[in-house]
């Protein structure tokens, strides 16, 4: 353990938090409030610090806090972050306060509904710097239960209904997930990542998996399939790949608007982080011996996303199908970068470009998309819940600086050079194309109609006469407005400096490709 146990306390912080939120909002919900808020930038000032700390010309762990916790399960309390973790970590930290402050002052039960963020808060910092499967889970889970609970108490309408199908696709996932792992621990006596990644790599995975589990008669080849497909699933309905999606457009439009900022800036990237995490290290030959049906999954997602997207008459549901959009790019990139090719060594480069754009679109996308959603709830304030393509019309007239912001997240999440959604997506590409080149070039569709829909968006919400129902529609508040600031301030950083987070990914990208290599 490096010094204070950082990661510890930054984990602690909003679970602490969380209780003392209940307790103080029973008598006062304002007090509440301001509670889930304070601890949450308390948080992200920690998730500051360790940015800060992070050395960058480290390849391997940082901050390692390891402990024996339950040696008859072969259990350590094992935390530590990386080149795949610290901007998930950091993103985690970011939008929570965001979305708390975006959120109703005084909703029903309010210390329910913000103590409940603080504990999504706590599962996301777990999840992202856990590397033991057993207490990595019990994170994975402290975020979705809590989501279940803010969607089902605090959703728009139908909100049991899509409550019901964000935990029945979750918990499925999740149990293929754990069952999956549980046999791999059978066979290893390890739930330790880095361990069982390097047992894969040896070949001792297979090996242990074939002797230790003869009696299913199953071959070491089927055996590892297997678990991979139970593995697959797990991370595949969380990001959400196509056809495991269904979930997704009911949840992000019934949850409330705070709570969609959170599943699609944040939780949505749990899953891609597995795949990077647990999956690829832990079966990378079951993921070569798949590449054909999983490229097939991530263009079908981009492009079928893109055009479900364009179809939509409803904002939320619009931008729902725009994230699981941009997300598979991210598992394009994925696939693309273990691609087979004659010599591993001379496209290495375009696999560090791909995995590498794959982080800054997990991060930048979920800046992105949090503030689009943040965006359109002010507009459904403002107009009496009304959220429909057609309801509005001309309100660039009355409102220019909400107008304003919502064209450069806009632009941002197409991908316009000069913002943040621009470098992820050309990196993503460009280390694609050389090694897939069919399946990128007709994922390139989605890039097409990505600009058609956002455009349709801001030609019929914004553009035109102004609809007379909205003549007195208010712009946004200068508190409003402060809100936006740090999002906007990063969407335009990030896009004019993209170097600042890549010096945080690019050593531990490089080691990723390295291990690799078959």
């Amino acid at each position: 353990m490096n010094g204070w146990p950082l990661l510890t306390i930054l984990t602690l912080t909003p679970l602490l938090g969380a209780l003392v939120t209940w307790g103080i909002g029973r008598d006062n919900a304002r007090a509440g409030r301001a509670s889930a808020i304070a601890f949450s930038l308390l948080a992200l000032l920690q998730a500051v610090l360790v940015v800060f700390q992070f050395n960058t010309t480290v390849t391997g762990l940082q901050f390692v806090e390891r402990h024996q916790w339950i040696p008859t399960l072969h259990v350590d309390y094992f935390l530590a972050v990386d080149g795949l973790s610290i901007l998930m970590v950091l993103l985690s930290a970011l939008l929570i306060p965001f979305a708390l402050a975006l959120s109703p002052a005084a909703p029903d039960q309010p210390r329910g509904f913000h103590a409940l963020f603080l504990l999504v808060q706590t599962g996301l910092f777990g999840t992202f710097t856990a590397l033991n499967f057993f207490h990595w889970f019990l994170f994975w889970e402290m975020g979705l239960v809590p989501a279940y609970f803010l969607i089902k108490l605090w959703g728009g309408e139908n909100r049991r209904a899509a409550a019901t199908q964000f935990l029945v696709y979750t918990l499925a996932g999740s149990v293929a997930l754990l069952l999956a792992m549980v046999a791999v621990n059978f066979a290893t006596d390890s739930f330790d990542f880095i361990q069982l990644a390097d047992l894969a790599r040896s070949g001792e995975l297979g090996r242990s998996l074939e002797t230790k589990l003869h009696w299913t008669g199953l071959s070491s080849g089927a055996l590892s399939g297997l678990l991979f497909a139970g593995v697959f699933f797990g991370f595949a309905v969380k990001v959400p790949v196509m056809p495991f999606h269904t979930w997704l457009p009911d949840t992000y439009a019934t949850a409330p608007a705070s709570v969609t900022m959170v599943l699609t800036g944040a939780m949505s990237k749990m899953g891609v982080y597995g795949l990077l995490r647990i999956l690829i290290p832990i079966f990378p030959q079951q993921m070569r011996d798949s590449l054909g049906l999983l490229m097939l999954l991530a263009v079908l997602t981009i492009v079928a996303s893109a055009f479900s997207a364009f179809a939509q008459k409803d904002l939320k549901r619009l931008l729902a199908y725009s994230s699981m959009n941009h997300l598979g790019y991210c598992f394009l990139g994925l696939c693309a970068a273990l691609e087979p090719s004659p010599n591993a060594a001379l496209w290495s480069g375009e696999r560090t470009a791909a995995l590498s754009g794959v982080l800054l679109q997990l991060f930048n996308h979920g800046i992105t998309a949090a503030t689009l959603f943040g965006l359109v709830a002010l507009i459904e304030k403002r107009s009496n819940g009304r959220r429909s393509l057609a309801d509005f019309g001309g309100l660039r007239q009355v409102a220019p600086v909400l107008a304003g912001l919502m064209g450069i997240a806009i632009f941002a999440s197409v991908g316009l050079p000069g913002l943040n959604g621009f470098i992820g997506e050309f990196l993503i590409f460009k280390g694609a194309f050389p090694l897939a080149p069919i399946s990128t070039a007709i994922a390139t569709l989605g890039l097409l109609m990505t600009a058609v829909f956002y455009l349709t968006l801001i030609q019929r919400v914004f553009g035109g006469p102004l609809n007379p129902a909205w003549a007195k529609f208010p712009d946004l508040s200068r508190g409003e407005i402060a809100l936006f600031v740090p999002s906007m301030t990063l969407i335009f950083i990030f896009g004019l400096a993209p170097g600042v987070i890549l010096t945080l990914v690019n050593p531990a990208v490089v080691e990723f490709v390295k291990r690799l290599a078959p």
